[in-house]
């Protein structure tokens, strides 16, 4: 899985008046609460590595919003790594207000330019605003078209996140300054697809809103004075946060803060819930807790799945190991079920990155890089390797090679903490193409078989591979399949642009269209908008 990227993640944070001192922040005044927010982007760096960024809100400073980003990790952007260019930095943006980003795109340029927070300076301050968000927004071509469609109009980028830009303009362009829950109104009537979203305006006033799917997670917490809110509950209990505080932020519903008064208020309605499985799966940092479920227990029930339907068999020189590190509990949990050891045969470069949220580049080039097998833990080994996802297959190729060859076991079996992945994501993870599913390409005629699986294993380079059913995950997750998002191992969106793309994606892959499936243009795509698919 070590090839799959993200969006995003967000931040916010608001130091709100009267409410007495803050236990959390008795080194700071009101207006250096914004110094908390790289501590906070540091927790969610998981979500991204290709840029980060701030916008601050200070009444006494003349720029009264002020936003600070650049292409890099955390450290690199706020220079942490330097106390005094990075004290200045926190000087220079101090604010009792601010909201950030972690960015990797699925669409746009990898480029300063399209780093969040995008800020729109403006002379009346209501209309003076910066904003983020994580997510995708599955009718972005269509919005697209339709602010080109006057001539006068031009976009500078190619991305949905202008697009967002525009439609908040939209939505405040009236001279007299409209409540916010009346702005999320507005934009959530025109949005498919998935966006948790921070916003944070001249007049000092804030934002905080999830899709009405909550598709993305997105938390907030209140204690005294300070109110913070993070796509990941990590970055809340972090600064201190108390588990019992920290809440998720309902789907279809805003927080509002505004004149230091805090409300949350329903901006549209939420029928339904389509929480991204995946989430829990990999992408979120395993000390998270998403929507009141556990990420680390997740991950276990996961482990503890796989025991369960394991055949293989087990003897002393049978060992469980994982694939560095959103594997870990789940081989951890697996090997406990089943009484053998649970080893760490492979040894990640913690120095690479996560290859799955960099910009570009080999992926085969960076797997062999990436982890180094251990002879003395695998030779003459029955490996059981634990593996959290597979989408391309690229990274899990490369790896089974060099522990073949490197590492000379006995045999190897992968087990896969999650089931095919057989259609692309829509809402923010970027595999928008068949064609690069690995999955896919076995399982055109039907379902998963175990002759199917030994055709892939084959492929891989396995002595046999095994994934979860879809039963398994919503088990472990102990949410229902009517409150998950599980479109790409399902082929269901619970959109209807997502429903539109997948066709058109199986159209492209048909005819051999490459490029990702929301970027494309011409016959395909216009058939299918017509046909109302």
């Amino acid at each position: 899985m070590s090839e799959l990227r993200d969006e995003c993640g967000v931040a916010a944070i608001y130091h709100l008046a009267g409410r007495g001192p803050s236990p959390l922040c008795v080194d700071c005044t009101p207006d250096t609460v914004s110094r908390f927010m790289p501590r906070m982007l540091l927790d969610i760096q998981n979500r991204g590595q290709l840029a980060a960024g701030i916008s601050s809100f200070n009444s006494h400073r003349k720029t009264l919003i002020d936003t600070y980003k650049d292409v890099g990790t955390v450290c690199e952007v706020f220079k942490m790594n330097h106390r005094a260019p990075y004290l200045a930095l926190m000087e220079a943006y101090d604010g009792r207000a601010a909201i950030g980003h972690v960015r990797y795109a699925t669409c746009g340029a990898d480029d300063r330019g399209y780093a969040q927070p995008f800020e729109r300076p403006h002379i009346k301050k209501h209309k003076w605003f910066s904003f983020a968000f994580n997510g995708q927004l599955a009718n972005y071509k269509e919005l697209q078209a339709e602010l080109l469609a006057d001539g006068n109009n031009h976009l500078a980028r190619e991305t949905d996140t202008e697009v967002f830009m525009h439609q908040i303009s939209q939505a405040l362009s009236s001279d007299k300054q409209p409540p916010l829950i009346d702005v999320m109104r507005r934009i959530g009537e025109k949005f498919d697809g998935a966006y948790s979203f921070v916003f944070l305006d001249a007049l000092g006033d804030m934002i905080v809103a999830r899709d009405p799917l909550g598709i993305k997670p997105l938390c907030y917490a209140v204690e005294g004075p300070l109110f913070a809110a993070a796509s990941e509950s990590v970055a809340l209990m972090n600064l201190g946060f108390t588990p019992e505080s920290i809440k998720p932020v309902p789907p279809g519903q805003a927080i509002v803060i505004s004149n230091d008064q805090l409300d949350i208020l329903p901006f549209a309605p939420s029928p339904r819930k389509a929480h991204c499985f995946f989430e829990w799966v990999y992408f979120a940092n395993v000390a998270s807790t998403l929507d009141n479920r556990s990420v680390y227990l997740t991950r276990k029930a996961l482990g503890e799945e796989l025991a369960r339907l394991e055949t293989v068999e087990i003897d002393e020189d049978t060992v469980v190991v994982p694939v560095p590190d959103t594997s870990k509990a789940a081989a951890d949990a697996m090997a406990y079920a089943l009484k053998i050891p649970c080893v760490e045969g492979l040894i990640r470069n913690r120095y690479t990155g996560r290859t799955f949220i960099e910009a570009s580049g080999d992926r085969k080039r960076k797997a062999e890089t990436k982890y180094t097998p251990l002879r003395e833990v695998l030779e003459g080994k029955r490996v059981i390797l634990v593996e959290d996802s597979i989408v391309r297959a690229t990274t899990l190729k490369v790896l089974l090679e060099r522990i073949r060859q490197t590492g000379l076991p006995r045999e190897i079996h992968v087990r896969v903490a999650c089931p095919p992945i057989v259609s692309p994501c829509f809402y923010g993870i970027d595999m928008s193409t068949v064609g690069e599913l690995f999955a896919a390409q076995f399982m055109q005629d039907g379902p998963l078989t175990a002759e199917i699986e030994a055709k892939m294993a084959s492929r891989l380079g396995a002595d046999s591979l095994r994934y979860l059913p879809l039963e398994s995950v919503e088990r472990a997750i102990g949410l229902t399949p009517g409150n998950l998002c599980q479109a790409c191992i399902t082929g269901t969106y619970p959109t209807p642009c997502g429903q539109q793309l997948a066709h058109l994606a199986l159209e492209n892959d048909r005819n051999n269209i490459a490029g990702r499936t929301y970027e494309a243009v011409g016959g395909a795509r216009q058939l299918l908008l017509r046909q109302g698919n």
